[in-house]
């Protein structure tokens, strides 16, 4: 008696990848439509899965490349919250094990939120070490944004244990730091040490930015998250408070609610 094509499903969904075309082949010759259509679908599957681990080599070049000069400890940062509004800088520094490989791990900009949410899990669970640094809006008004940045980067590199023994950073060189760094220009998605720290640094600020939505519901920060949507913008205008920033809001009613209505 042939299998269901439920059954055949269940049976693909699951076999591991290593295993995955031999048990394709077992059945391919079965003609029925939907066992065809599964056989596509996995196989698909199986081809995304290769061009991740081709992928996968290739973000992590940096860190091989360190491993064989003798570093072990290679810590990537990154931040979010330059570009806001409102809300702090965030920063984020992840060791990862020697040779560890996360599939999806990427820029943070190209993932989804359900996606971040659940690599920053796996990342936090995989790494040697992980710490955050912040810098609040009073600080970055008081230094600017890219002092702030140094500083809140500076905070996560001294709050890991253990200690790194090589900085990548997403573009930058760290002032003030002793650890040897390098900036990479798009390290985010060429490196996977620092596009781990892009992402929990940025599930990590969002989650703050939904907390600070509950205290001033009125500027929809569980959505814009401090960026300046027109929803935020026509907020501040409606309340009268000034955004981080933005030295002045002259918006009238009627223009603040025509941007709210778009």
């Amino acid at each position: 008696m042939s299998l269901t094509i439920t059954e055949i499903k269940n049976i693909l969904s699951t076999t591991d990848y290593d295993g995955l075309p031999e048990v394709l082949d077992g059945f391919r010759a079965d003609e029925r439509s939907g066992v065809i259509k599964l056989i596509k679908q996995f196989e698909n599957k199986y081809s995304a899965h290769l061009a991740e681990l081709k992928r996968l080599e290739e973000i992590t070049m940096f860190e091989k490349d360190l491993y064989s000069k003798g570093y072990k400890l290679i810590a990537g940062i990154d931040e979010v919250g330059r570009g806001p509004l409102a809300g702090p800088v965030v920063t984020a520094a992840v060791i990862l094990p020697v040779g560890c490989k996360i599939e999806g791990v990427n820029d943070s900009k190209k993932l989804t939120a359900h996606k971040r949410e659940e690599l920053s899990s796996i990342i936090k669970e995989k790494a040697v070490a992980y710490a955050f640094g912040m810098a609040s809006p009073i600080e970055i008004d008081d230094i600017n944004i890219l002092q702030a940045t140094y500083r809140a980067m500076r905070k996560a590199i001294s709050a890991l244990n253990p200690n790194a023994d090589f900085v990548l950073a997403d573009a930058v060189t760290i002032p003030e730091i002793t650890v040897p760094q390098r900036g990479i220009i798009k390290g985010d998605a060429k490196s996977i040490s620092i596009g781990a720290a892009s992402i929990i640094a940025k599930v990590e600020r969002d989650a703050m930015m939904d907390e600070y939505a509950k205290i001033y519901p009125e500027y929809g920060f569980e959505k814009n998250k401090g960026y300046g949507s027109a929803e935020h913008i026509a907020a501040n205008a409606l309340y009268q408070i000034e955004v981080d920033h933005v030295a002045e809001v002259t918006f009238d009613r009627e223009m603040v609610m025509k941007l709210l209505e778009a």
